[in-house]
């Protein structure tokens, strides 16, 4: 169920799965590994790709498919790939489009661990991470992009620097190189932000926050566009090139290039696709997608207001607040909202920071963002301990900022947490 014609609400909750008489009226969870087929050649397509079905849970099983339907479906894509986790998601991106001696050239302010996934774990297999300062004009960006990058990398909203993507911007240079735009919608969700109406080739999410909503199902997710034009495109020969694993399958043929091609090398080879379980736990969170991102962005805006004020709070980043330097951006890419993530700096040194977050009584320390439960977090002494001192700064991560999740408690309970934990600084 992916009409167009349906909003993100009806589709947060029909997408992905259309029961036949007498089935399950929700996605059963498929635990199996394996598939039986009593007709030997129907086997033998399915391996071929000429075929659609399943024969084995290590590339497509049928609780993740309907995960995988329903997020295209939300984000506006042709086919979802569901991942074991979302950096997973990123990585099967990255070995997709790219190979030794090519690179990608990727905004600095990103999650801490996709930060180093791309500056230190891919450079072992020849690829290279180029950065930028989202906020930089496109000229600097530009310079960066050579005949071997593969794709340009952003996140809607970064976490946790929250800094909204120009997407605008970084559309126009891709458009001119004829280069992919891949963008981590993780924090905005389709209901806030659909990048692919924006100008984004992929779209990437974890699962496991949002989406999920619960914290309780890891996983992520890749979203093909399916407009992007492989076919002749020399930056990209892999997708024109027979696959001799395929017997000289040339996926730009394919009305799915990228989406068949993740899911038949790199799917099959790395085996990182999402269980049906986690599978299953998500499908049920996504159904109320559309009403908690309503309530945390409510939540949220009134929380960031607070903090503003607040002579113990030196500074605050929520693009939803008129005085922040990405508000115009938010008001262009984010009309329905911003989302339950903010960022602040407390007056005082990380001692200052460590006393505020164990004196919270309701939002509670965790490595885990967006979901119903709020939640704190010291991103330079935990997420982003692995960068140095300059890799901080160009993240936009100071030594003095919490990241705030809003979950979808009162408000007011919310901020009265706040004001006591404050008095203890």
């Amino acid at each position: 169920m992916n009409d167009k014609t349906y909003s993100i609400d009806t589709l947060c909750v029909q997408a992905g799965w259309k029961p036949a008489t007498g089935e399950s009226r929700i996605p059963p969870i498929v635990q199996s590994t394996t598939f039986f087929y009593g007709d030997s050649q129907v086997m033998a397509d399915l391996f071929d790709l000429k075929r659609e079905g399943f024969f084995y849970s290590r590339l497509a099983n049928p609780t993740v498919d309907a995960l995988e339907q329903r997020i295209a479906a939300l984000e506006g894509g042709v086919c979802g790939i569901g991942c074991a986790s979302g950096m997973s998601a990123i990585l099967l991106t990255v070995m997709t489009l790219c190979e030794a001696g090519d690179n990608i050239v990727t905004a600095s302010e990103i999650y801490g661990g996709t930060f180093n996934l791309f500056s230190t774990t891919i450079k072992k297999f020849g690829i290279e991470a180029r950065f930028f300062d989202a906020d930089a004009p496109a000229e600097e960006i530009e310079a960066l992009i050579d005949d071997r990058t593969k794709f340009v990398f952003a996140e809607t909203i970064a976490n946790p620097a929250i800094v909204v993507l120009d997407f605008d911007k970084i559309c126009a240079l891709c458009k001119k190189h004829g280069l992919l735009f891949v963008v981590d919608n993780t924090l905005a969700t389709p209901v806030l932000c659909r990048p692919l109406e924006l100008g984004a080739d992929i779209v990437i999410h974890s699962t496991s926050k949002y989406m999920d909503g619960h914290a309780a199902a890891l996983g992520g997710m890749i979203v093909d566009g399916g407009s992007f034009p492989y076919r002749g495109n020399a930056r990209y020969p892999a997708f024109n090139t027979p696959d001799e694993s395929y017997h000289g399958l040339v996926y730009a043929d394919l009305p799915v290039a990228f989406g068949t091609k993740c899911r038949a090398q790199m799917m099959r080879d790395t085996g990182a696709i999402m269980s049906p379980q986690n599978a299953f736990l998500t499908i049920l969170g996504s159904d109320t997608l559309a009403l908690r991102m309503e309530r945390h962005s409510r939540n949220a805006e009134k929380i960031a207001a607070y903090l503003e004020k607040h002579p113990k709070i030196e500074w605050v980043r929520y693009a939803a607040l008129p005085s922040d330097p990405h508000y115009a951006l938010a008001c262009k890419y984010l009309p329905k909202g911003a989302g339950g993530m903010m960022s602040f700096g407390i007056r005082g040194d990380v001692k200052a920071c460590a006393r505020f977050m164990e004196s919270l009584k309701i939002a509670t320390q965790e490595t885990h963002v967006a979901d119903v439960r709020s939640c704190v977090l010291h991103p330079a002494s935990t997420t982003h301990r692995q960068l140095s001192e300059e890799q901080l700064a160009a993240a936009g991560i100071a030594s003095n900022l919490v990241r705030l999740s809003a979950g979808i408690e009162n408000a007011d309970d919310l901020i009265a947490d706040l004001e006591q934990a404050l008095g203890r600084v």
